[in-house]
């Protein structure tokens, strides 16, 4: 069933029975996508002289503990606070989840020095709704190793700082790409896509958000989509989130 759903000064159908996950799944071993050299995650029974967290283990319920790196270990929603001296949340700062979003489809620019770009002109030319309050970039080639890829030390595709002042130009509030990060892997702590983006420190915008490490499968198409930010309630600068995409008619 559609409903009727109204952002701004757009109005839309969605169907919501049909949901497009864009976000990646976290697990345990060496195969969950890792990037900054963090150690892979961990998901472990609690284990006292009193009590086991395994029903397998004779346990009456499962009580794990969980060790990962928002960051790190797959799809997260950071906000200005990943960069900033002042502590920003990002439970604090997102606090509407449901945006109109472009999704488009990029081959990044190879550069003589090994670097892969994402640049301004790109993006322009790809983005054929312009009055969206959501980017959602997929990179071309979009192989399912995408799912369990170790980006550390590979030198991973980034996007040039002026393609970020002109997406707040035109609206653009969330920022969300299938890269470990907007910025280049070593870049002496520059950060300057990031930077752009929030407009730090000059003019911090606290409402815009970045997600890195979503998985735009081949089936969904480029175009116009309602997309669902969803994030687990950390007090944190940055937590696993779950965007969703819905086609809008």
């Amino acid at each position: 069933m559609k409903s009727n759903v109204i952002l701004g000064s757009s109005q839309f159908q969605v169907d919501f029975s049909k949901p497009l996950d864009i976000s990646m799944p976290l697990h345990v071993g060496k195969d969950n996508p890792s990037a900054w050299y963090v150690a892979p995650p961990t998901i472990e029974p609690v284990r006292t002289e009193q009590f086991t967290g395994a029903v397998a283990e004779g346990g009456s319920v499962n009580f794990r503990n969980i060790s990962f790196n928002p960051h790190g270990h797959g799809t997260h929603t950071e906000c200005v606070g990943h960069i900033s001296k002042e502590v920003y949340s990002i439970n604090k700062v997102l606090t509407q989840f449901f945006f109109s979003a472009e999704l488009i489809t990029i081959v990044p620019e190879k550069k003589e020095n090994g670097d892969e770009i994402i640049t301004w002109q790109q993006i322009k030319s790809a983005l054929q709704n312009k009055n969206v309050q959501a980017i959602v970039i997929r990179t071309l080639p979009n192989l399912s190793d995408k799912l369990s890829k170790q980006y550390s030390d590979t030198n991973p595709a980034f996007v040039e700082a002026n393609a970020m002042t002109a997406l707040i130009a035109l609206g653009i509030d969330h920022f969300l790409i299938d890269l470990p990060s907007v910025d280049k892997e070593m870049d002496g702590g520059v950060l300057a896509a990031h930077h752009a983006f929030w407009e730090h420190p000059e003019k911090t915008n606290l409402n815009r958000t970045i997600t890195e490490l979503i998985y735009v499968p081949e089936e969904i198409t480029d175009g116009h989509y309602l997309l669902n930010l969803q994030i687990a309630p950390f007090e944190n600068d940055a937590s696993p989130s779950k965007p969703i995409l819905y086609s809008v008619s």
